[in-house]
């Protein structure tokens, strides 16, 4: 793999996670803390770090045997991508504590709050800093042309509603492009404490788990995942869909993260997923884990939504889902 253009020397970058006075690449630790309770414990109680190994010919990267044929190049983009997530999954925590001030956007029911802007807002400072040649496509509005062959795709706050409610189903989503193909993917499922990072061609983990989809090839014994639109004819369209759907297969869960319902399939919680009209920042880190841990994720036409419908599932469970979705209206070919 060639060498990636953009970074700035390891001297220069800024630690974007400290602890106490270490200066060296952290590991995060995760405390699991339900949503109700955030408010009655500090943040950094909730999000800790500890500093990662320095011993070895990497001197301080990622020192887990999981990665240890990765290119470095992919190893510090998945450094910084899980170091920029974390302090992210501050913000979460903090706002937990605190009033949202809340707006909408494409419809009244598409929320976004202060604290979706202000995670955002850390990870493209981050970027900014540590390499100023990338692009950046962010679902708040940040955007910016890069000349490195390396584009951040992010969802600073991936399930805006169900943080709103206290519904423990968010995170962060931070995906790596290099010369268009997704190499690199994470998603902090922050209301949680669970890490999901992948590496193309090297696995997807959380925590020390290596992930793994289930092996389903029975759609009437299949959990499916899925997700509606903000529109309402179109959430009108899924209704009628997933009628159909329902009684061909074993039940249907509806988490209201994207992102997680494809780091849920990649762990084996769900056999497969299809959502209609998803931005990128929705299902770019999600599914890069989700292929690494062995799933077949693939971008259809819409039958009569706009824009693309994304399924994913365990490969031979594929051919079945991907006829009912065609079957119930949802794709337009199988």
């Amino acid at each position: 793999m060639r060498a990636l253009r953009g970074a700035r020397p390891a001297t220069q970058r800024r630690t974007l996670i400290s602890a106490g006075s270490v200066r060296r690449p952290l590991v995060l630790a995760f405390a699991v803390v339900p949503h109700e309770h955030q408010g009655n414990i500090p943040v950094d109680e909730m999000w800790t770090v500890s500093p990662r190994s320095e011993s070895g010919p990497d001197g301080g990267r990622l020192q887990t045997g999981r990665w240890n044929k990765a290119p470095a190049e992919l190893l510090d983009l998945l450094q910084l991508a899980t170091e920029l997530a974390a302090q992210a999954g501050r913000v979460h925590a903090a706002g937990a504590r605190g009033s949202l001030q809340i707006e909408t956007k494409s419809s009244s029911t598409d929320m976004v709050s202060q604290v979706d802007r202000e995670a955002e807002r850390l990870i493209v400072d981050g970027l900014r800093q540590a390499r100023p040649d990338d692009a950046i496509l962010a679902e708040e509005g940040s955007a910016r042309e890069g000349t490195s062959g390396v584009r951040w795709v992010i969802d600073p706050l991936d399930g805006t509603t169900n943080f709103v409610y206290g519904y423990a189903a968010y995170g962060v989503s931070v995906a790596v492009e290099v010369d268009g193909v997704a190499k690199v993917g994470v998603v902090l499922d922050s209301a949680n404490g669970l890490a999901y990072e992948a590496i193309a061609g090297h696995g997807a983990w959380c925590g020390e788990q290596r992930l793994a989809v289930r092996e389903q090839t029975d759609l009437s014994h299949a959990l499916l995942a899925t997700g509606f639109s903000y529109d309402a004819d179109e959430r009108r369209r899924a209704g009628v869909a997933l009628g159909c759907i329902l009684g061909r297969v074993r039940d249907i869960r509806r988490s209201g993260s994207a992102a997680l319902d494809l780091c849920h399939l990649a762990a084996g919680r769900v056999d497969g997923y299809y959502e209609v009209g998803l931005s990128p920042w929705d299902h770019a880190a999600g599914a890069v884990i989700a292929r690494e841990a062995g799933a077949d994720v693939r971008y259809l036409a819409a039958s009569s939504a706009r824009g693309q419908v994304v399924v994913a599932a365990y490969p031979r469970l594929m051919p079945s889902l991907l006829a009912l979705l065609a079957e119930a209206g949802v794709v337009s070919t199988p």
